[in-house]
């Protein structure tokens, strides 16, 4: 007990003597509650040093404690420096321990010497070999260090982008920049580009091709307007695109249509060929871009107002628009899975007619995606509604189930058989060949409300008219079967758009053989 009385008493005054001993020194970096004092074992220091940007000297006061002290008695860092002219090491330090404090009296000063070449005064004060050991190793190391931090950051880099696309994105505004294939040579067109960077996903290009693209097209001409914006023709070396730009209002259109056509496995045929998504923005105003595949034929509304077709084209078109609606409609199970999706705007004007007559759905800014996980359908928050003239009868008088994904897909089909309709009428069978006309534009007006439409399709039951004709011709006919398959008021009873698939496909179509 006394024994631990005794060596209580001894820590407590060696504390106190070690207290005592502590040299209090004046430290510039220190706050104003420790009275801008600092307490050390070892030396108070005082250095002046050089602002190589700005000239400026700069003065500090600071301790060194006795363990960054070597010697301990005579530091090497607080000795008086050489004069050498190869010691240029532009800071002098002069150190003190004789009394509390006592650094504050001394205001170190910078030698100086006239360049022999240039006659500038120069500020340098030289010191020993050991001082530039204690400044340059410590810089060194952390040099070291720096270097070794970016070169693992450079290596991930590159693991997880593609060479290639670094290289686009950092000439982005470069027209002459090559895209390089596997093979070291430019690539030859966007399908090419398409097919190296999206590694069979299908969930198109990475953002950063898709910058660099749409940042190098050049504007041709208008070919479309409608209510999200205007239509161009651009072209990318050389290749045609086509642009659609989005008003700032549509931002949500936009952000959709972008979002749908990078689903991943959605790129098919009978798809639009999405290429890039950008918003440009001046300071003034913003633009939104969707680039895509550009066909010259145009829309399908287009091409049927000044092209008849054969019966052979007819079924052509038919199955390549009820095969992209099908794909749409499909879900495909697995990693690298897609989920269905439904357009919700399906008609004439958002199809597209490629240059071997078949056809590519288009305008997916409306869509919406179940997610099979949770059972939800993903409806995006949009001021748009789909075309009114093409609304199915569940659709115009709001008794469609939305929390049920299958109801979308109804009536997805109720605006196929709408489209096919336009395109029977323009078959050319036996040289009788109708006007082009929308779908019911016999009793309603160019642009007809909701009440209009479903007074029509809802109340009086009416669907577009089929000439009797068509019953003398088998593909016609057929056709003409089809249609009514799609247009039941009771949205259970319609076909799938993959029975109307293989319907088509198994459609023989002679060309004017009447029956």
């Amino acid at each position: 007990m006394v024994g631990g009385r005794i060596y209580f008493a001894l820590v407590v005054a060696l504390s106190c003597w070690e207290m005592a001993l502590a040299l209090k020194c004046h430290c510039d970096i220190c706050t104003v509650e420790t009275n801008y004092t600092c307490e050390t074992d070892g030396f108070c220091f005082t250095s002046t040093s050089l602002n190589r940007k700005t000239g400026a000297l700069i003065h500090a006061y600071r301790c060194l404690p006795q363990w960054q002290s070597f010697p301990p008695e005579n530091p090497i860092l607080c000795q008086p420096s050489g004069s050498g002219p190869s010691d240029r090491f532009q800071m002098v330090v002069q150190c003190c321990r004789h009394r509390d404090l006592c650094n504050v009296e001394y205001v170190p000063t910078l030698a100086s010497r006239s360049d022999p070449e240039s006659g500038d005064s120069i500020w340098f004060v030289s010191g020993t070999w050991e001082t530039a050991l204690i400044i340059g190793i410590p810089l060194a190391v952390g040099i070291v260090l720096v270097m070794i931090l970016l070169s693992v950051r450079h290596q991930k880099r590159r693991r997880m982008i593609n060479r290639r696309v670094v290289d686009m994105e950092h000439n982005m505004d470069s027209a002459d920049m090559p895209i390089l294939g596997h093979n070291g040579v430019g690539a030859a067109c966007l399908r090419d580009i398409i097919e190296m960077t999206t590694s069979g996903s299908g969930s198109g290009l990475p953002l950063l091709v898709q910058r660099s693209i749409a940042r190098q097209i050049q504007l041709m001409d208008i070919i479309g307007k409608g209510r999200f914006g205007e239509v161009w023709r651009g072209r990318w070396r050389g290749e045609n695109v086509a642009v659609k730009i989005f008003s700032s209002r549509e931002e949500r259109s936009w952000f959709r249509e972008a979002e749908i056509y990078q689903t991943v496995m959605l790129r098919h045929d009978n798809i639009l060929g999405f290429i890039a998504a950008d918003n440009k923005d001046n300071g003034t105003w913003t633009q939104l871009w969707l680039v895509t595949d550009y066909h010259e034929n145009g829309s399908l509304f287009d091409f049927l107002n000044r092209t008849t077709v054969d019966s052979t084209t007819m079924v052509r078109m038919a199955l390549s628009i009820a095969t992209g609606l099908s794909h749409l409609h499909m879900e495909i199970l697995g990693t690298q899975g897609k989920p269905a999706i439904a357009h919700r705007d399906l008609k004439s004007k958002n199809v597209l007619v490629k240059a071997n007559r078949t056809c590519a759905i288009g305008d997916l800014g409306l869509a919406v995606r179940y997610d099979a996980t949770v059972d939800t359908v993903d409806i995006a928050l949009n001021h748009r509604v789909g075309t009114k003239r093409y609304m199915a009868p569940e659709v115009l008088d709001e008794t469609i189930n939305t929390s049920h994904f299958d109801s979308f897909k109804r009536a997805d089909v109720y605006a196929l058989g709408l489209v096919y309709w336009e395109i029977a009428r323009r078959c050319n069978m036996g040289g009788i060949i109708d006007e082009y006309q929308l779908p019911f534009y016999d009793v309603v007006p160019s642009d007809p409300s909701i009440e209009e439409m479903r007074k029509v399709v809802c109340v009086d039951r009416q669907r577009p008219s089929i000439p009797n004709r068509w019953q003398s011709y088998e593909t016609l006919r057929a056709m003409s079967q089809l249609m009514k398959e799609c247009w039941y008021a009771n949205a259970a009873a319609r076909l799938t758009a993959l029975r109307i698939k293989k319907t088509l496909a198994n459609l023989d179509a002679p060309e004017d053989v009447k029956i």
